[in-house]
């Protein structure tokens, strides 16, 4: 199938696919998808509950508590995107489900751009791949913008190198605007680096080139309004951003990424022990196999699609492995979307060349492998997915302890932690100190003569802050992850309300 589908196109020329049922990839694509969502609702879904970044994207569209701080190196696209479940449910099983098919379809749809450029062997095999990746089917069902800047940065590539490919009309650069804006809209900082290379490989089509300069503005223009708002403006928003990250400057992170690859969600700092080096032997083959796979496009008469896909991903790389001090595996979900497209034409080449050969042990080695490498991404999925499940089910502990010791809505909760536990508890959280500060120590005294409020203290040896030391003190609950939660309580008598 790939050999036949494999002719040389011109290059100035849109390649002309064959016609019959087993050249038609939306059948595929939608058994990719379909695979995809399963295996989340294997996995992931059951159990699951809102991690801490979740929960302050999920607060500033509803959810089940106030609004949470919303640092600088934030943006709302997140908020934006499950708005329409938590305005009128807090379930998150519901939540996740929405997520898990939306997030489907948003592959299928951005696949769906490379048709004219693709064999349908190819172009299954990319959505395979990438689905097939742990942090893609953990971040399918979660509200984290990364999986959704991962699918944009890939329909976009695609709308551009079908745009330099020939394509006429306003088709493609409206596609591709469209999806440097709402990558941007999700995280600005993945905007400006998706925008950069294709802004480079479009450079002598203006329609293009309007159409991105135009997506770029458009995705930025609620992060920007913001920062005028409640930052002092762009620049000093981008200085604190910086500084929430740890200062944006060179720092070697590939070591970090492949240590975080075992099943770390953040590895901040990551100066660990490299307990299961096996978990990253793919990504270590990964650069051969875009080698591989840019040599066969080239063969192929699909040099351009190669050209695109590599430079856009090693652009969206870049910060990640180079500019952070810190690693996150979902960071690099948009460059692993991209890659898959010249991975794709290196393994389906080998396994047609197999094929076409008569090498039944060749055929049995590659899919062997293949298999390996699925096992692999699944036990790692399945580790990842208990620990997040088992902190979430800390978190409730907290916040369950906080309900029985009064402190229930209206309510206010400062320190360790205090974010995603006051989501857990309906309450607000005020921090004085640290990346998420949004309170005085003389507002927060203010809130405990107003309504319940609690200082979470973590461990073992922690003290509260001194304003809270005479407050009531409350062992909540041992935890794993953090050791015993102790609480400094003060409620006020006219703030207790009912029992919930």
């Amino acid at each position: 199938m790939y050999a036949n589908t494999a002719s040389r196109p011109a290059p100035s020329a849109l390649p002309v696919r064959p016609d019959g049922p087993a050249y038609r990839p939306l059948p595929w694509l939608a058994a990719v998808a379909v695979v995809f969502v399963v295996v989340q609702l294997a996995f992931v879904v059951p159990g699951s509950t809102p991690s801490w970044d979740e929960t302050v994207y999920l607060s500033q569209a509803g959810g089940s508590a106030p609004p949470a701080f919303f640092s600088a190196p934030r943006a709302r696209g997140t908020s934006y995107l499950v708005a329409p479940v938590t305005v009128l449910t807090a379930s998150v099983t519901f939540l996740r489900l929405y997520l898990a098919v939306l997030s489907a379809t948003a592959l299928v749809g951005a696949l769906w751009v490379w048709r004219r450029l693709l064999p349908t062997p190819v172009l299954v095999c990319a959505g395979a791949f990438f689905a097939g990746l742990w942090p893609t089917l953990f971040y399918g069902s979660m509200a984290m913008p990364n999986l959704w800047c991962a699918l944009g940065a890939l329909a976009a590539a695609g709308w551009v190198a079908r745009a330099v490919l020939g394509e006429t009309g306003l088709a493609a650069p409206l596609g591709a605007g469209a999806a440097v804006a709402a990558v941007t809209l999700m995280r600005p900082a993945d905007g400006m680096w998706l925008a950069l290379p294709l802004l480079l490989v479009a450079v002598r089509r203006p329609k293009m080139l309007a159409a991105l300069a135009a997506g770029l503005l458009a995705g930025c223009a609620p992060w920007i309004a913001e920062a005028f708002a409640y930052h002092g403006g762009p620049v000093a928003r981008l200085h604190r951003a910086s500084e929430i990250q740890g200062g944006l400057g060179w720092n070697i992170a590939v070591d970090d990424q492949a240590k975080a690859l075992e099943g770390r969600t953040l590895c901040r700092p990551c100066d660990i022990p490299w307990k299961r080096p096996g978990t990253t032997v793919w990504w270590a083959v990964l650069p051969f196999l875009t080698a591989g796979g840019v040599l066969v496009a080239r063969r192929t008469g699909r040099g351009t699609v190669a050209r695109v896909t590599t430079v856009t991903a090693g652009f969206l790389a870049v910060p990640y492995l180079f500019l952070i001090g810190y690693a996150a595996p979902r960071f690099l979900l948009p460059a692993y979307a991209v890659l898959a497209v010249p991975v794709a034409e290196c393994v389906v080449y080998l396994f047609t060349r197999a094929r076409r050969a008569g090498r039944p042990v060749g055929l049995a080695a590659l899919a062997l492998l293949v298999v390996g490498h699925l096992a692999v991404q699944l036990q790692v999925l399945s580790r990842v997915s208990a620990i997040s499940h088992a902190t979430g089910a800390e978190y409730a502990a907290v916040a369950g302890a906080l309900h029985r010791a009064g402190v229930r809505p209206p309510c206010v909760v400062s320190g360790d932690q205090a974010v995603p536990i006051a989501y857990y508890a309906g309450c607000s959280s005020r921090q004085t100190t640290g990346h998420d500060a949004s309170a005085t120590l003389a507002e927060v005294r203010a809130d405990a003569r107003r309504v319940a409020t609690a200082v979470l203290v973590a461990g073992e040896g922690g003290q509260p802050p001194p304003y809270a030391r005479a407050w009531p003190r409350v062992v909540l609950a041992d935890t794993r992850g953090a050791g015993t939660y102790t609480g400094y309580l003060a409620v006020p008598a006219t703030a207790a309300p009912s029992r919930p």
